[in-house]
């Protein structure tokens, strides 16, 4: 068994070719333009990784967890795009991390070896003026019996070491909804189970999240 661990909405960066098109630089600093903490949490957990993997390229640019069909690929920033632009947006920031990921993961299972992979994010702690009752989401397909146990082992792992977060599953997102997991579930119908962890940003402090918090979600990982 191998685990990867990957980070899609790490950073806000924008290449400077692109950067006319954000000239509300603002909204770069919020939830909308990567997930405050994220990369931080996948920065302390990568050493235990077998394979990592990570961007710190804007969500505002083109969506690393969506799929090309989708039509939030592209934000309202960058719709206006022409086509060939978009295409290279594509090309450069989008197929080269996805297939790196995949490609790693292909390896591994076409030696018949599993693969447990951890992609890690952040949600904002309130959205539409609703407040999120959760600290830790985990995301999976219920569908998929290997994840949903992972899921519960994983749950069951964490309120070991600290009973007092409340950990949800497949909240606030469904695990089954468009996103690199669900991509990768698709071409790896076997060996492959896919975790999203969904960490409330309230717990993050200057882009980092609490050394408390971080630590759990590794012991919790180890103690498999």
């Amino acid at each position: 068994m191998k685990l990867v661990i990957t980070c899609e909405h790490g950073g806000n960066a924008i290449p400077l070719e692109y950067k006319p098109y954000f000239l509300d630089t603002l909204v770069l600093e919020t939830h909308k333009g990567y997930d405050l903490g994220a990369l931080d949490v996948f920065n302390y957990l990568k050493p235990i990784a077998d394979y990592s993997n990570f961007s710190t390229t804007s969500r505002l640019l083109i969506e690393l967890n969506r799929s090309t069909n989708n039509k939030n690929l592209f934000s309202a920033y960058t719709k206006t795009l022409t086509t060939k632009q978009k295409q290279s947006l594509i090309n450069t920031y989008y197929n080269d991390y996805r297939q790196a990921v995949t490609k790693y993961i292909a390896s591994i299972i076409n030696n018949n070896l599993s693969v447990i992979h951890l992609s890690i994010h952040s949600f904002t702690p309130v959205l539409n003026n609703a407040i999120r009752d959760c600290d830790i989401g985990l995301l999976y397909d219920s569908r998929r019996i290997q994840e949903k146990q992972y899921a519960m082992s994983f749950k069951k792992n964490i309120l070991a070491l600290n009973p007092e977060y409340r950990v949800r599953f497949n909240y606030p997102y469904l695990g089954k909804a468009d996103g690199f997991t669900t991509a990768l579930r698709q071409q790896f119908k076997n060996n492959y189970i896919g975790i999203e962890v969904e960490i409330n940003q309230s717990f993050a402090v200057n882009n980092k999240m609490p050394e408390k918090l971080k630590h759990v979600l590794k012991q919790s990982i180890i103690n498999f």
